[in-house]
C-alpha cells in the first residue's frame, strides 16, 4: 500500500497484489476500491492486481481538485501505473469507474492491453435512467452512509441475493464511506463527461459486462456501448443487478478470467 503525490496536492492511495500481467480495477461512484474484495483476490492468483481509491473515496478521501472530473481521475489511474512501473495493463472499470476506464482507453490507448466496461454508460447526458434511481442519486448527498446503503438495496442487488451477502459488502464499504462532500465532488465532476461520440474510435479489445436486472444503470446502456465500440463483446449476467459481482461472484470471476486468458500478451 502506497500513496501517490499528485501535482495539485492530492494524495492517491493505491495498492498492488499478486504477480503476472497487470490488471487495474477502477471502482464506481463513492465506493472504496476495497469493494473489489470478491474479485481482486481471485484475479491476483494469476495476475498483478492494481487498484486505487478515487478522489473523494476510501483512504484517499477528500482531496484538492473538486469537483473531480473523469479526466482528473483517469490521470490519477495512469499515475498509479507509472508508480507501479507498468507501461500498460488490462483495465476494468465498474459504473463511474467505467467512465474513467473509457477515458483512459480513448486518451492513452497504448496503456491499455484490454478493456472491461462493467455496469456503466457512455455519459450521463446520453444514458438511459430509471427515474427512481435518479431520485435516489439526487438525494444521496443528504443521507448518512448507512441510510444511503439501505435505500440503494433495490437498485444495487438482485432480489435473490442473501441479506448476509449484502451486509458483507457494507462491512467493507461503510468504514471507508466517502463524505457528503466527496460524493458530490465525484457526482458533479463526472456529470458533464461524455464518451459516446468517441467510442467508435476505440481500438483496444473491449468487453462490456452488465447485470440483466441493473436498475441503477440499466442494461440498455451497456448495449449502447457494445454497439458503438468496434468488435466489442457483450456479456449480460442473469439474476444480477448493478453490483453483479456481489449477486453472482462466481460467474463474474469466470467471465473476467476467461476474458483475460484470451488477451494475454
Amino acid at each position: 500500500m502506497s500513496v501517490i503525490d499528485r501535482p495539485d496536492g492530492a494524495r492517491i492511495w493505491w495498492t498492488s497484489e499478486g504477480t503476472g500481467q497487470p490488471v487495474v480495477l477502477v471502482m464506481g461512484l463513492a465506493y472504496p476500491s476495497d469493494m473489489w474484495f470478491r474479485v481482486g483476490p481471485v484475479l491476483a492468483q494469476t495476475h498483478r492486481v492494481l487498484r486505487s481509491d478515487n478522489r473523494g473515496a476510501g483512504r484517499t478521501g477528500d482531496a484538492p481538485g473538486a469537483p473531480y472530473t473523469v479526466e482528473t481521475m483517469a490521470d490519477d489511474v495512469l499515475a498509479m501505473l507509472d508508480e507501479a512501473g507498468e507501461a500498460s495493463a488490462h483495465v476494468v472499470g465498474v459504473s463511474m469507474g467505467g467512465l474513467i476506464a473509457q477515458e483512459i482507453a480513448m486518451t492513452a490507448p497504448e496503456r491499455v492491453r484490454s478493456l472491461v466496461l462493467a455496469a456503466t454508460h457512455p455519459g450521463v447526458a446520453h444514458a438511459v435512467w430509471d427515474p427512481q434511481a435518479l431520485a435516489l442519486l439526487s438525494n444521496r448527498g443528504r443521507l448518512t452512509p448507512a441510510e444511503a446503503a439501505e435505500a440503494s438495496v433495490p437498485f444495487n442487488y438482485a432480489a435473490g441475493t442473501p441479506r448476509s451477502r449484502i451486509e458483507e459488502d457494507w462491512a467493507v464499504r461503510l468504514p471507508l464511506a466517502c463524505s457528503a462532500a466527496g460524493y458530490l465532488a465525484q457526482a458533479h465532476g463526472t456529470a458533464r463527461w461524455s464518451g459516446l461520440g468517441r467510442l467508435p474510435s476505440l481500438r483496444v479489445p473491449t468487453l462490456v459486462v452488465h447485470g440483466e436486472g441493473d436498475r441503477l444503470v440499466p442494461t440498455a446502456n451497456g448495449r449502447t456501448i457494445a454497439q458503438a465500440v468496434p468488435g466489442a463483446e457483450l456479456v449480460v449476467i442473469a439474476d444480477a443487478n448493478h453490483l453483479f459481482f456481489t449477486d453472482q461472484p462466481e460467474r463474474t470471476n469466470e467471465v473476467l478470467l476467461g476474458w483475460l486468458s484470451r488477451h494475454r500478451g
